[in-house]
C-alpha cells in the first residue's frame, strides 16, 4: 500500500467487495460518529456518489495516490 494513503479512522475498501458496494458504503457512514473520518479506497473515482455524500452532510477529500487506487475521505461537515 502507498506512504501517501491518507489517516482515518476507519476504512473501507470497496476494491474487496463483491457487487455493488453502495449499501456497504452507506453502512460505513450511517456508523460513522460525528468526529470520525472513513477513507474510502476504490480503483477508480467515485464521482457520482459525491452528490449523495454531500447531500447526507458529509465532506470528502479525494485523492489519486498511485494508479487504480482512489482514496477519498469522508468526514461529516
Amino acid at each position: 500500500m502507498s506512504l501517501d494513503r491518507p489517516d482515518a479512522d476507519n476504512t473501507l475498501d470497496v476494491r474487496e467487495i463483491d457487487g455493488e458496494p453502495f449499501d456497504d458504503i452507506m453502512g460505513a457512514l450511517a456508523d460513522l460518529s460525528p468526529d470520525e473520518s472513513l477513507l474510502l479506497l476504490n480503483s477508480f473515482e467515485p464521482e457520482p456518489l459525491y452528490r449523495v455524500i454531500e447531500q447526507r452532510g458529509f465532506e470528502y477529500e479525494t485523492t489519486n495516490p498511485e494508479p487504480d487506487l482512489w482514496c477519498v475521505t469522508i468526514t461529516h461537515e
